[in-house]
């Protein structure tokens, strides 16, 4: 008996925990590991340790492997399978979903209102109980049941003669014989042709070059009590007669008054239809803007990309899509029109008159007679061609609209710019949508609020609304206020439901789908998130904390691949992987509660305990002297900032999330520099003015995009290398007496890789009913290369050898090969040292690709006049890691580059030499600089949210 109690309270506890036994996907080392359930759950350790190995690519594809498989096999043959994870056995595994940073929609019709579902609830809204203006006079619209127009009828003009009319005909121009032939026939007498009552005759008609208003008499009437039954039915046919619509004309004065069952304004007649939620939909085309199609932006024609240099001629090039051939047909026809309308395509375009230039670009109608164009064209009847001109803005214009070539679309869209669409002002809604409004807004009103102030104005609503408003409304306004609520919760507050969801960050995105989450109130689930607190600064971190608590209280288990200091204290469990990267990861160094893993002497717990830091340095560099100065940034919430970036320094970019730096840098000052520095087409966001761009001559970006989204891309291929070292392969006597060139040495060309897999060094298996299973190639047994290819050696190398090389292994190997060597340098430098060379550009994080990025950028010879811009480059990285990051940076700054980081990061944030603070506030609350200057001053700032976090980090040290 107590054997069998014994047993029991076992399997109740393996139940409490997620069991993973001999665990060896990428650089895991066979582990076994305990995960307690309904616990939040912190996985962390160094940077390629193998964190993502364990949360999603081993525990996060086995929940969903078993999903799978819970289809029939004929099902999974349509939807496809997926591969076992290489684990020996999971236990306690409840169903499991990923929240990762890669799943933000790039769709633009996609929108934080769409995503969230906010958007829906507010569509039902509008259409159940929005209120119809006219958008010609302002004034509410009115819709009459019938039973309301028979009393509206005995209320003004009881005892009076009256007649109803059913509208058959308004301003349309014909004859309508057979129209009235029709209504006589079915017993109507009388009918009233532009105002005027007339007897319906045989063989009548009107004259048909004329525009007509034609009205059906239903019946002629007094309305008195005594009639009152007849008015409703006669009121009931004329409106079945009219479409929903009637007209009282009231014989005493021959006063019209309109009745309609539709939304209709009584001055102008303008009605609309009864709204559905299709109506309030961009993405419907009931609903979406008729120029815009609901994108809320058009293509229109750029003249400074058509137009680039005016001080040029046309012949000499001034018009950019005319191209440099002076044999085109188009330049022979303005070539004629010169000669027509006595202008030079000689004289600088600046110089020809507005006249000219119109019928250039427009074809403008005194223009478009016939030209006689004489050329050398085989298809054409002798040496004289007659056209019509139809302009050069009017010709890019229909080859964008109408050409099915995607080049030569492309090639147009050079010249074209994407604006506001000028119809809909950005709102994406038809104009009678937008004019449905509830307690005076309207659902674009609504959209572009900031989700705080829209929670707000939707917090005691009710008392603005009435009574029968309210009995419909009750359920949906629950709803929207639950997921606002939800939204502002994990610190999003300075969104708005209009934001397109492609210029959402990669944490901003995973934020809204956790908000979705918490709100779809799911138990029983294994949540598993990677760092969400990417994109937050300190202050919201509080918030999204709880929220994750909430998550893990409702009874899930909630497990966060994270380096936030305060997200790893405030966990449940954590868990630390390491010791290093690569291959000398994999393993778990310490597990238990934090207080546990403070203790250990683990890579992580020595930073958490401060036991170790990154330093503050003693001085701050004084930078070359030179200033970029950009004034007047009016972007998305910028309040027409300027700001100055001190060039030859570490600048950093903070603020409160929301708060405008995202605008000011990437969408305003990068575009600015890339035009600059490469003549790129980019469009900068709206800014008055900039100096300084002389002291600078190229501009880098480096994001954590991946550096290849095939597996055949690699570090060696990126950084630009390996090109040398089969350049080096190519010189070796052996190969030099075959006659093999550098290109046999490439897996990606035919000739010296293996004719099997293609260079693949992987084949795949097609299992039907199973998984593709990827089997070495059994030619080259996973070597890429055909065997003569492997016989030629360097110091007994082959060039698969060199590809299975880690980067620590490759520097000690190439230390002689100078050219070699200080490209392959710099990748242990920035804290590659792990990685192979040959390793596929998919299994790289987005920390690892981003280093790689930089490593590469730090291998070109650099004139000193580089400025380089990240954007939170700390994303991913351990503490260990963003060490490595400041030493890259700070190098490229010693060499006399401009270094920007937008950053939240308060480890790089106490390392810079300029702060720029923004805030004080996200959305319409933020958009100002608060403050610019060292980090020491800025503590100083009382309205810097950044600065009081600071003060404890630095007071800290």
């Amino acid at each position: 008996m107590a054997r069998i109690i014994s047993e029991t309270i076992e399997v109740a506890e393996a139940e409490e925990q997620i069991e993973v036994y001999g665990a060896r996907v990428h650089n895991l080392k066979n582990i076994d590991i305990s995960i307690p359930k309904n616990k939040l759950v912190v996985i962390t350790g160094v940077s390629g340790s193998g964190k993502s190995s364990l949360a999603f690519d081993t525990i996060y594809n086995e929940g969903q492997r078993r999903y799978m498989e819970s289809f029939s096999a004929y099902a999974r043959q349509f939807i496809g399978d997926m591969e076992r994870p290489d684990v020996d056995k999971i236990t306690g595994l409840s169903p499991v979903i990923s929240i990762e940073q890669k799943t933000t929609n790039k769709n633009p019709r996609s929108t934080v209102g769409t995503i969230t579902e906010v958007y829906d609830f507010l569509r039902l809204l509008f259409a159940r109980i929005g209120e119809a203006y006219s958008y010609n006079t302002g004034k509410k619209m009115v819709k009459w049941s019938e039973e309301e127009i028979v009393e509206n009828i005995f209320s003004k003009f009881k005892d009076k003669k009256i007649s109803l009319l059913a509208p058959l005909v308004r301003g349309r121009k014909g004859h309508y014989r057979e129209l009235f032939e029709d209504v006589r026939k079915k017993g109507f007498l009388k009918v009233r042709i532009d105002g005027e009552v007339k007897d319906l005759k045989e063989k009548m008609q009107v004259d048909r070059y004329k525009i007509h208003d034609i009205e059906l008499v239903i019946d002629r009437l007094q309305a008195t009590d005594d009639m009152k039954v007849r008015l409703s039915q006669s009121v009931q046919k004329t409106l079945q007669v009219g479409k929903d619509l009637m007209f009282l004309l009231i014989n005493d004065n021959d006063t019209v008054v309109q009745y309609s069952k539709q939304l209709m304004c009584e001055d102008t007649g303008l009605s609309y239809e009864e709204p559905s939620p299709n109506a309030f939909s961009f993405n419907s085309p009931y609903g979406a803007c008729v120029s815009c199609k609901g994108l809320g932006s058009v293509y229109q024609i750029n003249m400074d990309a058509v137009i680039p240099d005016k001080n040029k001629s046309i012949k000499e090039g001034a018009i950019a899509p005319l191209g440099e051939e002076r044999e085109a047909f188009i330049y022979k026809q303005i070539v004629q029109l010169g000669k027509k309308h006595k202008f030079s395509v000689d004289k600088p375009v600046k110089d020809l008159s507005e006249n000219a230039m119109n019928i250039i670009l427009y074809g403008k109608e005194e223009a478009t007679g016939d030209i006689e164009i004489s050329g050398d064209y085989e298809a054409l009847p002798g040496d004289m061609y007659t056209t019509e001109y139809e302009g050069i803005v009017n010709m890019l214009k229909r080859w964008f609209s109408s050409s099915s070539s995607e080049s030569l679309r492309d090639w147009v869209e050079k010249f074209m710019i994407l604006k506001e669409c000028p119809t809909c002002s950005g709102d994406r809604l038809k104009k009678e949508s937008l004019w449905f409004k509830v307690n005076e807004k309207s659902i674009a009103d609504l959209s572009r609020q900031d989700l705080d102030k829209l929670f707000a104005w939707f917090e005691g609503i009710e008392e603005r609304l009435s009574k029968k408003q309210n009995t419909i409304a009750k359920d949906i306004l629950k709803e929207i206020r639950e997921r606002l609520g939800f939204l502002l919760d994990v610190g999003l507050t300075y969104l708005t439901l209009n934001r397109s969801s492609k210029s959402l960050s990669g944490g901003e995105s995973q934020r809204i789908r956790l908000a979705t989450q918490i709100g779809s109130q799911l138990q029983g689930i294994t949540y598993i998130l990677d760092e969400p607190s990417i994109g937050l600064h300190q202050r919201d971190n509080q918030q999204l904390i709880v929220a994750l608590k909430n998550l893990r209280d409702i009874g899930n288990s909630v497990l966060v691949v994270e380096h936030d200091k305060d997200i790893m204290l405030a966990s449940d469990h954590l868990i630390d992987i390491g010791p290093k990267a690569g291959k000398h990861g994999g393993q778990v160094v310490a597990q238990g509660n934090p207080k546990q893993v403070l203790e250990s002497g683990s890579p992580t717990s020595v930073y958490l305990s401060g036991e170790k830091s990154i330093a503050v340095p003693e001085k701050r560099r004084v930078g070359s002297g030179k200033v970029l100065e950009l004034k007047g940034v009016k972007g998305n919430n910028l309040k027409g900032v300027n700001v100055k970036f001190p060039l030859g320094k570490f600048i950093c970019v903070t603020g409160v999330s929301g708060s405008g730096k995202s605008t000011l840098i990437t969408e305003t000052l990068y575009p600015i520099l890339s035009k600059h520095a490469f003549n790129s087409k980019m469009t900068p966001m709206e800014y008055k003015s900039i100096a300084g761009l002389e002291f600078i001559d190229k501009v880098i970006e480096i994001d954590q995009s991946p550096i290849g989204r095939t597996p055949r891309s690699n570090p060696a291929t990126y950084c630009g290398f390996f090109t040398e070292i089969r350049t080096l392969f190519a010189a070796i006597p052996e190969a030099k007496i075959r006659g093999y060139a550098a290109g046999r040495f490439s897996f990606n060309v035919r000739g010296g890789r293996c004719d099997v897999c293609e260079g693949g060094g992987m084949r795949v298996i097609e299992m039907n009913f199973l998984p593709d299973v990827y089997v070495p190639c059994e030619k080259c047994n996973g070597k890429r290369y055909n065997r003569e290819t492997l016989e030629i050696r360097y110091k007994g190398k082959s060039i698969s050898d060199i590809l299975d090389m880690t980067v620590d292994e490759a520097v000690d190997f190439f230390q002689n090969v100078h050219f070699l060597y200080r490209k392959i340098k710099v990748l242990q430098e920035v804290g590659l040292g792990y990685i192979t060379l040959g390793q596929s550009a998919v299994t790289l994080s987005g920390g690892e690709a981003q280093r790689v990025k930089l490593a590469t950028e730090l291998a070109k010879k650099d004139t000193g006049k580089t400025f380089y811009i990240l954007d939170e480059p700390t994303t991913g990285l351990h503490f260990q890691d963003i060490q490595h990051l400041l030493d890259v940076l700070n190098k490229l700054v010693d060499r006399g580059n401009s270094v920007l980081v937008i950053e939240h990061n308060l480890d790089v944030i106490k390392v810079a030499d300029h702060i720029i603070d923004l805030g004080p506030e996200g959305g319409e609350g933020g958009g100002k600089i608060l403050f610019e200057g060292t980090p020491e001053n800025l503590v100083k700032v009382k309205a810097s949210h950044t600065g009081k976090f600071l003060a404890i980090e630095l007071n800290d040290k």
